[in-house]
């Protein structure tokens, strides 16, 4: 088998309706497109999803992939203590990803960790609550090695995707600019902008080597959270027939919030 289905979705928990409350109105476009986003992955009829957060146990110099059997996380820290979401894990497709990205030299680790965070639960909470809720997945989170690895530990998913007998979706996790707004969490930066317009309109153009030689201080000025993960996905689809779709963006919050799909031939 091989991917099934693509896509980038931002994670704000503002977006979960218990928690955004009276906000849900300034991110509708965003909750759109991920209604629209959640029919395609139906369509897809997926057996696994593969999902990658900023916010999982991150390390410097190697690539985490969650190892409890079963995975699990919740909203406290966003004062929900009503939803909870539970999944299995496959570790079948964890242990081949580490095994195959150490033949590569590339480090992975298989941790004892079981906790979805954030970055996962809000994505899976659009994505599968209600008609995909039983499907197993694998959460791993990106490093801070350079851009190129990470493209390199996509490609390598990509290759462990064509070997296993699922089918599989893969979903990057990641806001863009932190920085778009005087009242932004990181505070304002022109660059922001300039940033999320400049990576949109690349994956618009599927100019994938040109995404990878984004300037770097540019990346550091905008202040995302996002692009590793999305250049892993990018990795991942390397070699496939796709169409990269942009279905919403915006940034009411200070924070930019893509909703993309790579509509897979």
């Amino acid at each position: 088998m091989s991917l099934v289905f693509g896509a980038i979705c931002p994670h704000p928990p503002i977006i979960i309706p218990a928690i955004g409350q009276f906000d849900l109105n300034q991110v509708q476009k965003t909750i759109d497109a991920l209604v629209e986003l959640e029919s395609r992955l139906v369509q897809s009829k997926p057996d696994v999803i593969l999902i990658v957060s900023p916010h999982g146990p991150l390390e410097a110099d190697n690539f985490n992939i969650l190892g409890g059997n079963k995975l699990s996380g919740n909203f406290s820290q966003f004062g929900n203590n009503q939803i909870e979401l539970d999944f299995r894990n496959n570790l079948e497709i964890a242990g081949l990803i580490q095994k195959e990205a150490k033949k590569n030299n590339i480090p992975v680790e298989l941790i004892s960790d079981d906790n979805l965070d954030h970055g996962m639960l809000v994505p899976l909470f659009y994505l599968t609550t209600g008609r995909l809720d039983n499907l197993p997945v694998v959460g791993m989170g990106f490093s801070f090695l350079p851009l190129n690895v990470h493209f390199k530990f996509g490609q390598i998913i990509g290759e462990v995707t064509k070997k296993v007998k699922k089918r599989i979706a893969f979903i990057a996790s990641g806001d863009l600019s932190h920085r778009l707004t005087e009242n932004a969490p990181a505070g304002y930066s022109e660059e922001g902008e300039k940033f999320d317009h400049q990576l949109i309109n690349l994956l618009k153009q599927d100019k994938i080597k040109e995404v990878l030689k984004i300037d770097q201080n540019l990346i550091a000025q905008a202040g995302e959270c996002g692009l590793r993960s999305i250049i892993i996905l990018l990795g991942a689809l390397n070699g496939l027939n796709y169409k990269p779709e942009i279905l919403s963006y915006e940034g009411p919050f200070g924070v930019g919030y893509l909703v993309a799909n790579f509509k897979i031939k």
